[in-house]
C-alpha cells in the first residue's frame, strides 16, 4: 500500500474536516511538516485563527513538526499574549506607535519556550 501523498489537502476521501495541515496553512509566521493533520468540527480554514497572537513585531514563528495531530478547538497561545510585568503598568503602550513608541524603551517582554 503507497503512503498518501502529502500535498493532498483532505487524505481521507469523503471527509472535509481533517486535512493535512501544511497545504491549508498561508500564514507565513506558521510552518507545519508533511504528514501533520487536523481536524476542526466546523471548518479545516479555522487553523490560524487558533494561533492566538501572532504578531510581526514581536518576531514569533509557530513551527509544527512532521507527523503530529492537532485536534480540534486546540489553540496556542504566542509570545503576543505576555505584557511586561516589571514596568510601571503592563499596559502595552508602545505597541500603538505615535508619542507612546517608546514608552517602554529598555524593557523586554516576557519570552516561553520554544517547542519544536
Amino acid at each position: 500500500m503507497a503512503a498518501p501523498d502529502p500535498s493532498t489537502v483532505f487524505p481521507l476521501a469523503g471527509y472535509e474536516r481533517l486535512c493535512f495541515l501544511k497545504n491549508v496553512v498561508d500564514h507565513p509566521r506558521i510552518t507545519v511538516g508533511d504528514y501533520t493533520y487536523y481536524d476542526d468540527f466546523d471548518d479545516v480554514a479555522n487553523f490560524e485563527r487558533r494561533v492566538r497572537y501572532l504578531f510581526d513585531f514581536m518576531g514569533d514563528h509557530l513551527h509544527v513538526g512532521k507527523f503530529c495531530m492537532i485536534a480540534s478547538g486546540v489553540e496556542f497561545i504566542m509570545n503576543g499574549a505576555n505584557h511586561l510585568a516589571e514596568a510601571v503598568s503592563a499596559y502595552p503602550f508602545a505597541v500603538f506607535g505615535g508619542d507612546w513608541a517608546g514608552a517602554m524603551a529598555g524593557k523586554t517582554y516576557p519570552r516561553r519556550a520554544i517547542f519544536t
